[in-house]
């Protein structure tokens, strides 16, 4: 059975280019009928970050994306944290140790700083010099209290190839690779020793990920064969770049799961986009549900070359899914934006009838709520220059008012019968229906553009839009519109 684990290290939020790894990892389980792991990489105790575990499990599952097996649920392969593995990996490393495949190292942090120096004077890439590996079986040195860290005893000839299922046959020498770290001075294994033990305990299949982590390959296919383990194939994900091609930061825009959506993005269409960045379906269909993904998804679908990270893409797909998901959905994600706006939507129009005018013209979260208020707020200024251009003529005031009391004799109030009003007193003034219908959405919403009136005015309602127009009648007579800017 295949089976695939994502591996975030909790020292921060859950960011883009993890959240595209978690979901290609789940895509490429549930589409061959595997099984999806998530294990937590907590053994870097300096840099974890209070509720940062919590907060990108919550950022997940936000995103549809589940898992068979993890802390937080368990299964018959756990513990899922590596700090509670530390006692396996020890005994890992002593094994190697016995074995003369790894060796004790007592350089100080000084003498290796003093090394890199000097490789760095000469132009040269940083690398240890293999010192304690030279070193004598009785040099009392192994006899003493000093700390020590433990190193794998890299072949100085031939090369480790990656067969990776993405980029092919990647070659690396070993004379470039210097003997790394296994183990650190207070016992904890290093990323690239844990994660081994760790992948093949959990007998984890296929080890998909970001490219960034190619490099560590070759050192940890060399500790698979030193342990006489299996090696899982691998598949390095193309890295996800800013649109000028640099590396993708805070300046480029929001970058954490949180923040998407605290910006008001919708979970599918983020995963929807996440999807896309590094892959594509075979008919180059753009906008899939997470079901389609599922069955589509194919690694020999993702690209080689690096993605490209767009806003504008992102924003223009989540309008298409503001358009489409069902109401009450959508009900459910803009309630927390309306509570922090603090509007009152118990009184007023029926908020899915609000919804749906609002949502043909939002791109996120944050314009949809922009979008509701004036439907339960009137207006407290108007449209700077909506004023200039509809409110300017001295006779709109009147206008207003004679709208209004036909508004409200009208018994039927629906789209059709809303109309013929405003056609009917166009004719009346002589005038176009234009000049009566900006006027009358710049007085009722105090903006100059919006939903269609009519369809508007409907869901406002009969009282509050007379009441409005009266209220603007008023505020423009005695001159106290107050614009914005």
């Amino acid at each position: 059975m295949i089976r695939v684990r994502y591996a975030p290290s909790p020292t921060g939020t859950l960011h883009i280019g993890g959240a595209r790894t978690a979901l290609f990892n789940y895509l490429f389980a549930r589409h061959h009928h595997g099984q999806f792991v998530l294990r937590v990489e907590d053994t870097d105790r300096a840099r974890l970050v209070p509720g940062s575990e919590e907060g990108m499990v919550a950022g997940l599952r936000s995103l549809g994306i589940n898992w068979d097996e993890g802390p937080d649920i368990g299964g018959e392969f756990g513990p899922y944290r590596v700090s509670e593995r530390v006692l396996r990996h020890q005994q890992a490393v002593k094994r190697l140790l016995d074995q003369g495949l790894a060796y004790r190292c007592y350089c100080t942090p000084e003498e290796l700083e003093q090394e890199r120096k000097r490789l760095e004077s000469q132009k040269l890439p940083p690398r240890y010099s293999g010192k304690c590996r030279l070193r004598p079986p009785n040099d009392p040195i192994f006899q003493s209290d000093e700390p020590f860290v433990v190193r794998m005893k890299v072949p100085s000839k031939g090369e480790t190839v990656v067969n990776d299922l993405i980029r092919g046959r990647v070659v690396f020498e070993n004379r470039i690779l210097d003997d790394f770290v296994l183990q650190k001075s207070d016992g904890t294994p290093v990323y690239n020793f844990a994660v081994v033990l760790d992948d093949h305990d959990m007998a984890i299949t296929h080890v998909i990920r970001g490219e960034e982590h190619l490099s560590n390959t070759p050192k940890q296919i060399l500790i698979y064969e030193a342990l006489n383990l299996p090696v899982p194939q691998f598949a390095h994900l193309p890295m996800i770049l800013a649109p000028d091609h640099t590396k993708l930061s805070k300046r480029h825009g929001a970058t954490s799961v949180e923040e998407y959506r605290e910006q008001g993005i919708l979970p599918e269409a983020l995963v929807n986009y996440l999807l896309l960045l590094g892959w594509s379906a075979s008919d180059d269909t753009e906008i899939m549900t997470l079901d389609q993904a599922i069955e589509w998804f194919d690694l020999n679908r993702v690209q080689h070359t690096a993605a490209i990270y767009d806003i504008k893409k992102l924003v223009w797909m989540n309008s298409q899914y503001m358009r489409t998901i069902p109401i009450g959905t959508l009900i459910d994600y803009v309630l927390p934006f309306i509570k922090s706006r603090q509007l009152d939507v118990s009184r007023g129009p029926d908020l899915a009838r609000a919804i749906e005018l609002g949502r043909e013209r939002s791109h996120t979260l944050l314009e949809l709520r922009e979008a509701l208020t004036f439907f339960y707020e009137r207006p407290r200024s108007f449209d700077e220059q909506g004023v200039k251009k509809h409110f300017a003529d001295e006779k709109t005031p009147e206008r207003l008012r004679a709208l209004a009391q036909s508004l409200k004799k009208l018994r039927v109030w629906d789209h059709d019968h809303l109309v013929a009003v405003y056609d009917e007193e166009a004719k009346q003034l002589g005038i176009k229906r234009a000049a009566l219908i900006h006027p009358t959405r710049l007085a009722v919403t105090g903006k100059t553009v919006g939903p269609g009136l009519f369809e508007l005015l409907e869901v406002l309602g009969q009282e509050e839009t007379v009441a409005r127009l009266l209220d603007a009648a008023t505020a423009i007579t005695e001159q106290h519109v107050k614009p914005t800017p």
